[in-house]
């Protein structure tokens, strides 16, 4: 529901978050604003520079990701991970959180994740104006496996990952509602963090920064009531769904 920012200042970001809160209120609503999230910008470390061992791995982590490329399943999944919308995320996680998940049959479930998602990725508008990475395919100068992100990806900030916070934050949700399922649900979420490498959208660091940004962020989730009695009402659902099928 909420497009991509991509290419404008961070005022900018600002105002068009402004607008889109508002006209989604009914339907998406945020437990904090942006000026509440903790700054990824003060709390994080930058990006590597273009020389030094580290970046030497960023490279060396593209080249992998282009290998497994050659995977045709692998590189299916990767492509299916890049559709840049909280539906096809959530969709993702059916299987290893083992109950569909959707606005109809958890409804409970997907307003805690959708309210939750809108909240976490403010956390990433600061570090990707700030810091203005440049994406791999860009300095390679070579095409993305999902080509189709290119024209929007071009330009916008590599660092951190939106889509690594996105996943690792669903799996840390998920996995509160459902801590047996917590080992599959980590698992899809690392792969999923993996996709952005091999499709060539992210480096590596930006990635594993993602990782760390998607728990600051749902750590924050944690002190606002407003979460904390949805999160009760997500359990309680998924307590329900699950009756009679788990020991």
């Amino acid at each position: 529901m909420m497009k991509r920012i991509a290419r404008v200042t961070l005022c900018g970001i600002f105002i068009l978050c402004s607008v889109v809160c508002a006209n989604a209120q009914d339907k998406i609503q945020t437990y904090f604003t942006i000026d509440d999230m903790p700054d990824l910008v003060k709390c994080l470390p930058a990006p590597p520079d273009t020389i030094g061992p580290e970046f030497a791995h960023d490279i060396m982590r593209y080249m992998w990701g282009k290998q497994q490329r050659l995977d045709e399943k692998r590189a299916d999944i990767a492509r299916r991970d890049a559709v840049w919308t909280l539906e096809a995320l959530f969709t993702t996680f059916n299987v290893p959180f083992g109950l569909e998940l959707s606005e109809k049959n958890t409804p409970e479930i997907w307003k805690l994740l959708m309210n939750s998602m809108s909240t976490i990725d403010l956390i990433r508008i600061r570090p990707k104006a700030y810091f203005k990475r440049m994406r791999p395919f860009e300095r390679f100068q070579e095409h993305l496996l999902a080509v189709e992100e290119e024209d929007e990806l071009r330009g916008e900030g590599s660092y951190p990952s939106g889509h690594t916070i996105r996943g690792w934050s669903t799996a840390l949700l998920l996995s509160e509602i459902n801590p047996a399922a917590a080992d599959t649900l980590y698992a899809r979420a690392w792969m999923y963090g993996e996709s952005r490498v091999i499709v060539g959208a992210h480096w590596q660091s930006d990635v594993d920064a993602s990782r760390l940004a998607a728990s600051i962020g749902y750590a924050k989730l944690q002190t606002s009531p407003a979460f904390r009695k949805q999160m009760a009402k997500a359990q309680a659902e998924f307590a329900r769904k699950t009756k009679g099928v788990r020991n």
